[in-house]
């Protein structure tokens, strides 16, 4: 009798044991909240919700999980050595970021042009249909600077900038009216003036810009066998611009780093082509569209009081 009832107890305390680790298994679905607080500037919240078993963890998951736990205990040791700091009054209230002011930076990206030719005068006779010779296209490294000035309204930002950029694009292809001939087109500058309206969310800016365009552009007819310049021409070509970009200041209170892209409605125009060699003869006249678009990553210094809205 008393093994028997030594056994009913034993039998309970494994069905209790059991059910014990199964209840731990269970509870192996994590809710992880870190909040760390910003002693300049309220409170930021991260929620972490991660749902999984510990005993179906697969040795990756582990260590990714054991570098996330590594990097979370990092920032909260960061964040308890910040320590209290002394009363100094209330402080300023400031609208959305800090945008407002002049600005200097530097740009880097890629440029890409699409010429397409089609002559309409050949030694002084129109060419009626105009003759298609051909399109070619370059991409290439682009660098250069910029500077403007902010006004910000709240949320949102107004201002004006200039932007000048060095290029090197060039392209040829073989004419398809002088079959001698390799059309061959480059251009080494760009300019942009424009205005430009943005939206900001605290450190983030969101802007379009629009204004004018110029690009410093060069022809040249080149006999395909010798590789010489036959006949050339020279322009520099204003159209419309039209951009949009993101920048992002909040690692820095002067500093802030942009994306943008840029397209130049260029359309066509005639360009009139001399001869090299000899006596300088009014060849031809080709019609040469052009598209151009621009892709840059920025970086700003920017300078000038926060716009304040308030004080307490």
């Amino acid at each position: 009798m008393v093994s028997r009832v030594g056994r009913t107890r034993g039998q309970a305390l494994q069905r209790r044991a059991a059910r014990q680790a199964s209840q731990r298994r269970t509870r192996n679905a994590f809710l992880l909240g870190v909040i760390v607080q910003r002693q300049t500037g309220g409170t930021l919240s991260v929620t972490l919700c991660l749902h999984t078993t510990l005993a179906r963890l697969g040795l990756m998951t582990k260590f990714l999980m054991a570098v996330f736990f590594l990097a979370v205990s990092a920032v909260s040791a960061g964040a308890a050595d910040l320590g209290a700091r002394p009363y100094s009054g209330a402080p300023a209230i400031y609208a959305d970021g800090n945008w407002g002011g002049f600005y200097i930076g530097a740009n880097l990206g890629e440029a890409a042009s699409t010429n397409c030719w089609s002559n309409t005068v050949l030694l002084g006779v129109p060419t009626v249909p105009s003759f298609a010779e051909g399109c070619n296209s370059a991409a290439g490294v682009t660098v250069g600077g910029q500077v403007g000035y902010r006004w910000q309204f709240g949320s949102w930002v107004a201002g004006v900038e200039a932007q000048g950029n060095w290029a090197d694009l060039r392209a040829s292809n073989q004419s398809q009216l002088f079959g001698a001939l390799t059309n061959a087109s480059k251009t080494d500058a760009v300019g942009l003036f424009t205005g430009q309206v943005g939206y900001t969310w605290s450190d983030f800016l969101l802007y379009a810009k629009g204004g004018a365009g110029v690009t410093n552009d060069r022809y040249n007819g080149v006999i395909t066998a010798t590789n010489s310049v036959f006949d050339t021409a020279r322009e520099t070509r204003w159209s419309g611009v039209a951009g949009i970009g993101g920048e992002y200041g909040g690692f820095s209170p002067n500093w802030s780093v942009a994306v943008e892209w840029d397209h130049f409605f260029r359309g066509d125009r005639n360009i009139g082509f001399t001869t090299v060699s000899g006596p300088a003869i009014a060849f031809r006249t080709d019609r040469i569209r052009q598209d151009f678009d621009m892709v840059t990553a920025r970086i700003n210094y920017r300078w000038g009081d926060r716009p304040v809205v308030a004080r307490y």
